[in-house]
C-alpha cells in the first residue's frame, strides 16, 4: 500500500511541467487561505501590531498593481495577468525550466499570478487582498517609513523573477562550449 502511494506521487511530480504545476497549486492555495483569513479575522483598513514598530497584519484591498499603481484598472490588470501567465507559460524554455531552480521559479510566479487573478475575479471582491505590511516607526514623527503591504502572491512573484534573473545570470556567466 505504503509503495503505491510512493508510486503516484512520483508520478505527479516525474516531469517539470508537473513540478512547476504541482508548487504553483500549493502557492495558490496557501495564497487564498491566507487571504481568507484575513477577510475572517480583520476588518478592512484595520492594523493588528505583530511587532510594534516593525510589522503588522493589516486588510488592504488594492485594485491597482504594486504601490497601488494603476489603481481602479482592476479588469485591465486582470487582462495583463492572463496574458502574462500565457505568455510566460509559452517561453518557459527560454528560461532554464528544466532545471530544478527554474522549475520552482516558474511554480511561484503562475502560482502567484493566479493567486492575484483570482482575487481580480471573484465576485463581490474584484480587487487583490493585501495584508502583511512592514515599517519602520520614527522617533519624534508620527509617519512611518514603510513598505506597501503585500500578500503571499505579490512575495511569490517576486522571489519567482528573482529566481529567473539569478538564473538567466548564471548561464550567461558560465563558459560556453567552444565552436569547432
Amino acid at each position: 500500500m505504503r509503495f503505491n502511494y510512493l508510486n503516484r506521487m512520483g508520478k505527479i511530480f516525474s516531469t517539470p511541467g508537473r513540478r512547476i504545476i504541482a508548487l504553483a497549486a500549493v502557492l495558490f492555495v496557501l495564497d487564498q487561505f491566507t487571504k481568507w483569513l484575513v477577510l475572517h479575522s480583520i476588518y478592512e483598513g484595520e492594523e493588528k501590531i505583530i511587532i510594534p514598530g516593525f510589522f503588522n497584519f493589516t486588510y488592504r484591498v488594492n485594485t491597482g498593481a504594486a504601490w497601488s499603481l494603476f489603481t481602479g484598472n482592476n479588469s485591465l490588470l486582470a487582462l495583463v495577468a492572463l496574458v502574462a501567465l500565457v505568455a510566460l507559460y509559452f517561453t518557459r524554455h527560454h528560461f532554464n525550466a528544466h532545471t530544478f531552480l527554474g522549475q520552482v521559479a516558474f511554480g511561484l510566479i503562475f502560482g502567484g499570478i493566479l493567486g492575484n487573478l483570482t482575487d481580480r475575479l471573484l465576485p463581490g471582491r474584484h480587487a487583490v487582498i493585501d495584508f502583511l505590511h512592514f515599517y519602520l516607526a520614527q522617533r519624534g514623527s508620527s509617519e512611518p517609513l514603510d513598505f506597501p503591504a503585500f500578500n503571499v502572491a505579490d512575495s511569490a512573484i517576486c522571489t519567482g523573477v528573482g529566481l529567473i534573473f539569478l538564473i538567466t545570470w548564471q548561464s550567461e556567466k558560465s563558459p560556453r562550449p567552444a565552436a569547432n
